[in-house]
């Protein structure tokens, strides 16, 4: 799910405006012809239906002209009023997103275009078997996980242990105070699940790519990158440890350090996921999050090579697609 504001009230709008710099890759994009974008597919990892009132027409409308060939829709789970979900404040994953069966029909409709995630609030009775009937119909992931529960809660255990079963990944959305508590530990997870893979995605994942990063409420860090942080670790020293590049929390991460972010995408070039969650009707120009990551991929990945692993390769093995 996309970020929240962060406490510099730094707007989503004014964020996407200050990386115009990357709209003309972005542009170019759009003109290219149908057999290019066949040479070269798009999978992204990380979409919603009804994000923020938008259509399933616009959703369409956007995905095609972002040039992705293939998108995973992620369901928020049912509309809850309990602890995780912070008295229903963050229901829909805090914007308005639809459900398990949106994505399942909407995927059904348009089967070549989109595929479907499952998901459900991790603490209410009948999670596990809400996602399970979703996996059983072929989901290829569970998510986004975007709850107020500490990350080994026997609940988000219980998530774990169907995702062994099923092998399929978790994505889960970090993101201090808020989602998914004390990522410090998190690699007691890893550890008790090596046969299961993890996404790490949002704020708290990627601000600590960065080994100075020691405020966890600062969100969206804006400078230098000294490599070694925990996220870096947690992707080196893991082989079931991946990283979503979605929002503005991934852009920010590519961008505020452009000589970090070219090692970092050859360091990790087997392990890191394209993926857009972006809520505008475009998919391109200044409003386009997800066409602009794009671009900033395709501009600092160090090699082709590289560049389509993490637009399409890496997804389609870990996915299975």
């Amino acid at each position: 799910m996309t970020d929240n504001k962060d406490t510099s009230n730094l707007s989503r709008r004014g964020f996407l405006t200050s990386t115009g710099v990357l709209l003309a890759g972005s542009a170019l994009a759009l003109d290219r012809t149908e057999s290019t974008l066949a040479d070269e597919p798009i999978i992204d990892i990380h979409q919603h239906t009804d994000y923020r009132g938008r259509t399933d027409a616009q959703l369409i409308a956007h995905q095609k002209a972002m040039g992705a060939t293939t998108t995973i829709l992620l369901p928020a789970g049912t509309p809850a009023f309990g602890f995780s979900t912070h008295k229903g404040t963050t229901n829909g994953l805090q914007a308005d997103c639809s459900g398990n069966e949106a994505c399942y029909a909407l995927a059904k409709e348009y089967p070549k275009a989109f595929t479907f995630g499952a998901n459900e609030v991790p603490d209410l009775p009948n999670a596990t078997a809400e996602i399970e009937k979703y996996l059983k119909l072929g989901a290829p992931i569970i998510g986004e996980s975007k709850f107020g529960l500490e990350c080994d809660d026997p609940a988000m255990q219980a998530i774990y242990q169907l995702a062994r079963k099923y092998r399929v990944p978790v994505l889960m959305h970090w993101q201090y105070t808020m989602f998914n508590y004390d990522f410090y530990r998190f690699h007691t997870m890893l550890e008790k699940y090596p046969d299961v893979h993890f996404i790490g995605h949002a704020q708290t994942w990627w601000a600590n790519i960065d080994k100075n990063h020691t405020d966890q409420n600062v969100l969206y860090p804006k400078t230098k990158v000294t490599a070694g942080g925990l996220t870096d670790q947690l992707l080196t020293k893991y082989p079931n440890m991946y990283g979503d590049m979605s929002a503005g929390s991934g852009l920010s991460a590519l961008l505020r350090d452009e000589d970090h972010a070219r090692g970092f995408l050859e360091r990790h070039q087997d392990k890191l996921l394209y993926g857009s969650d972006c809520l505008d009707a475009d998919g391109h120009g200044p409003n386009c999050q997800g066409a602009q990551t794009i671009a900033a991929i395709r501009k600092l990945a160090p090699t082709k090579a590289i560049e389509r692993k993490l637009l399409y390769g890496n997804a389609k093995r870990l996915f299975k697609l």
